[in-house]
């Protein structure tokens, strides 16, 4: 937390200093003031904030690769004659624990085209969703578990 307190700082230094306090300055700042941070790393002591800017980052990229893949999966369904969709509704065992873990990856679910979560069991272990292509309902747990789910979970703990 330490060093996104200094990286946010290094960002508005750097925007105020190029007398330009836009949001494509502040993203150049906060990418300058990450590159300063990471170098002078052994001066100021270890920390786990590089890794997990690199999970951000990652997670940002494999979500936004997945909503393309569903936008593109639905869009074809929408345009062709005959309908490839067999909607059904499946329970997903969950990884994620507290409140915050399972209300992430529900939004990130539903977030999804095609894809839509409904509930969450009383014991908060299974999550219900209702998917647009349940062609095999394993296959589509195994994607959410060892996708999103994982990935979500990496950056979170």
């Amino acid at each position: 937390m330490k060093y996104f307190l200094w990286n946010l700082l290094l960002a508005f230094v750097w925007a105020s200093v190029s007398g330009n306090i836009a949001p494509e300055t502040l993203a150049a700042g906060f990418l300058i003031g990450f590159g300063i941070l990471y170098f002078v790393q052994p001066a100021l002591g270890p920390s786990s904030y590089f890794k997990k800017v690199r999970q951000v980052v990652f997670f940002f990229f494999f979500f936004l690769w997945e909503l393309f893949l569903a936008n593109l999966r639905v869009a074809y369904d929408v345009v062709t004659p005959t309908h490839h969709n067999k909607p059904g509704v499946i329970g997903i065992e969950l990884d994620a624990e507290t409140d915050w873990e399972i209300t992430l990856l529900a939004n990130f679910i539903s977030l999804t085209p095609g894809t839509l979560s409904l509930d969450v069991s009383d014991d908060r272990k299974v999550l219900y969703i209702h998917a647009m292509f349940v062609d095999d309902p394993e296959t589509l747990r195994k994607e959410i578990k060892n996708g999103l789910e994982r990935r979500l979970l990496e950056v979170l703990r």
